[in-house]
């Protein structure tokens, strides 16, 4: 199998088919999380004696997780826990959201600042063992910033990637993944202004990716933001490809206020 290696070492794989579902935003929502694997036809069971999350995927079905499982959410943990055993049954692949990779850099004593979101999860983890913080700052560590499936045909980033940076692996394409491009200004919240990079993009490759939530996942020129803010009393979502089939599940309550209001976009050829 072709692979590509990312910044962290992280194998890329370029020639896995699927079928994948893939699925947004976390945010520690662990209930709809498993609700939802369990809609798309996932067994999920916890083993008490081995300490781990068994999950028996429909047939040939991988998930594909799009970034920020943590914060804001009630269980982190337990959605870090989940992902990692999956990723590592090889059930899974995950690139990192920019939550991500604050509580990584958090758990590695870096200076940030601990707050949206960032507070809730550092107090879950704290009722946690330290051999399960190493597994999470190790697993962090290793998430690529975006990754190529099907030969290419798809692409993941936590928030979207243009055409001509697929397959690039360097510090600004790591940024985009993660943040997306923006206009260096704050709006009136206080939080970056993001350039629309979707309403624009040419490429052949199926993005998909999340990081702001949208009320509706929407097609727009060959890719789709599927980040439903569960977390905000909204929904979590999954897209299976190549069918391109959606499902949600409604968030069980709102767990945190949203800043900034709900995208709503137009669909586009």
């Amino acid at each position: 199998m072709a692979q590509i290696k990312d910044l962290s070492g992280y194998l890329v794989h370029t020639e896995a088919h699927g079928p994948f579902d893939i699925i947004g935003d976390v945010h520690g929502c662990f209930d709809e999380l498993v609700e939802l694997l369990q809609q798309l036809g996932y067994q999920v069971n916890y083993d008490k004696k081995e300490s781990r999350f068994n999950v028996t995927p429909p047939d040939n079905h991988k998930t594909v997780f799009v970034g920020d499982l943590v914060d804001r959410g009630p269980d982190s943990p337990k959605v870090l826990h989940l992902v990692m055993d999956m990723v590592e049954a090889k059930q899974a692949f995950c690139v990192s959201g920019n939550h991500d990779d604050k509580l990584y850099r958090k758990l590695i004593g870096r200076n940030v600042q601990v707050r949206h979101g960032l507070e809730f999860t550092m107090e879950q983890l704290s009722h946690c063992s330290a051999a399960f913080i190493l597994r999470v700052r190790d697993f962090l560590a290793n998430l690529p910033h975006h990754i190529l499936l099907d030969e290419g045909r798809l692409v993941i980033a936590h928030a979207g990637l243009a055409e001509h940076l697929h397959g690039r692996h360097n510090r600004s394409v790591r940024d985009l993944c993660l943040y997306g491009p923006t206009t260096g200004e704050t709006d009136q919240h206080g939080l970056p202004v993001r350039l629309d990079w979707a309403a624009n993009y040419t490429g052949h490759a199926i993005v998909v990716y999340g990081h702001t939530p949208v009320y509706e996942p929407c097609w727009r020129n060959n890719t789709i933001n599927i980040d439903t803010g569960c977390v905000f009393g909204g929904k979590l979502t999954s897209l299976l490809y190549p069918d391109h089939v959606i499902t949600s599940v409604q968030a069980h309550k709102l767990y945190a206020e949203s800043v900034r209001p709900f995208v709503q976009h137009r669909a586009s050829a």
